[in-house]
């Protein structure tokens, strides 16, 4: 069931993520194989903090991005910065701390950051266990 809730979950955010149409509607392009990725540790990336896993990477559609981020307890994967593209992000397990221009704010699994373009941001594992956490972004020039 929260299987379930997760892939429902990760399609309305690529889809709330999505602007305009993909690129020519090319079928041979988006078929099931490519548009589909299920969970494989075989193809985590790993960080200082925990690891990474690309649901979608900038190569298939258009830059736009989904990624879970997996943070160790009291770690953060960088420090707070800023990029000229806007990003969201949506807990799924875990304690964390958003950080958005100064201001701080621990919260919960289910709860989503938004952090518009060229704003300090950031965000880092408060609790005891594991945060596990999805970013979605679309970045520029692609």
């Amino acid at each position: 069931m929260l299987a379930t809730g997760y892939a429902i979950l990760v399609t309305a955010l690529v889809a709330n993520a999505q602007t305009g149409s993909v690129a020519g509607n090319d079928s041979a392009r988006y078929t099931v194989k490519t548009c589909i990725n299920e969970f494989s540790r075989d193809k985590i990336v790993k960080t200082e903090a925990g690891y990474q896993y690309w649901f979608v990477d900038k190569t298939l559609a258009d830059g736009k991005t989904l990624k879970m981020s997996v943070v160790k307890p009291h770690a953060a994967t960088h420090a707070p910065h800023k990029h000229p593209e806007d990003e969201f992000f949506f807990v799924l397990e875990g304690k964390v701390e958003f950080f958005l221009a100064g201001e701080r704010k621990v919260v919960g699994p289910y709860s989503s950051f938004y952090c518009p373009p060229n704003i300090e941001h950031g965000i880092r594992n408060v609790g005891e266990t594991e945060a596990k956490y999805l970013v979605v972004k679309k970045y520029e020039g692609n």
